[in-house]
């Protein structure tokens, strides 16, 4: 099996280097570009497995990059980001980001994110046969693969980032049990990453985003004030 490719797209050259030898020392192909224009161009020419994109860059930026991108191909894309900015990180979505990393990161965390996210392009390229129903939960209406980290509700795909899979599976996992902040975090980035609650609040805003667009009902996941969310039984 060859090695997956990976184009890495950043203007600052400590990430390039660093994120190049975490990601190599993983066993993935890397190619690295310090702007948007020069990446584009290679990503057409010579197409990878997945992009980790920087949304801040001069000139062409992440959001053009992927923009351009998404009129030939369906590529993943990781963007990173500086800033927790809810409308960028909207914006991106829609536009077909697949998942968020905010700066400073774990490479430890992007190496999972870009393994999350490569597992299950290659299972939903299997097709059906390939699911495991034993990895599947359902709660009503809302069916978790974790094969392919692929979630539905009322029988339509909700276009989750592998972190909002993952806290979407913890909550629905025990319905009518409140899970707090700290517990969230731990479901989604691991125990030995930090992030504030804000930025769990700020997946929980997005996650109930995505819902609402197939149902504008959607009220499953309530706010425990003080405490933190629960999936309603």
């Amino acid at each position: 099996m060859s090695a997956a490719k990976i184009v890495l797209v950043d203007d600052d050259k400590n990430i390039l280097t660093s994120v190049t030898m975490a990601l190599e020392a993983e066993g993935f192909e890397v190619r690295t570009y310090n702007e948007g224009e020069s990446a584009l161009k290679g990503l057409q020419a010579a197409p990878a497995d997945l992009a980790v994109l920087d949304i801040k860059m001069p000139r062409m930026d992440g959001m053009e990059v992927l923009t351009k991108l998404r009129e030939t191909s369906q590529m993943p894309v990781i963007f990173l980001t500086s800033k927790d900015d809810e409308i960028d990180q909207l914006l991106g979505f829609k536009m077909g980001a697949d998942d968020y990393i905010t700066k400073p990161f774990s490479q430890r965390l992007l190496v999972e994110r870009i393994r999350a996210i490569l597992r299950r392009e290659a299972l939903r390229a299997q097709g059906p046969e390939a699911g495991n129903a034993a990895k599947i939960l359902k709660r009503g209406e809302l069916v978790l693969d974790d094969e392919r980290h692929m979630c539905t509700w009322k029988t339509m795909e909700v276009p989750l980032t592998v972190t909002e899979y993952l806290l979407v599976k913890a909550l629905a996992a025990r319905p009518g049990h409140v899970k707090n902040r700290d517990a969230l975090m731990d479901q989604a980035y691991g125990e030995t990453i930090y992030v504030d609650d804000r930025t769990i609040d700020s997946h929980v805003k997005r996650i109930r985003k995505k819902f609402k667009v197939i149902d504008d009902d959607f009220d499953h996941i309530e706010t425990v004030y003080g405490v933190g969310y629960r999936y309603k039984e």
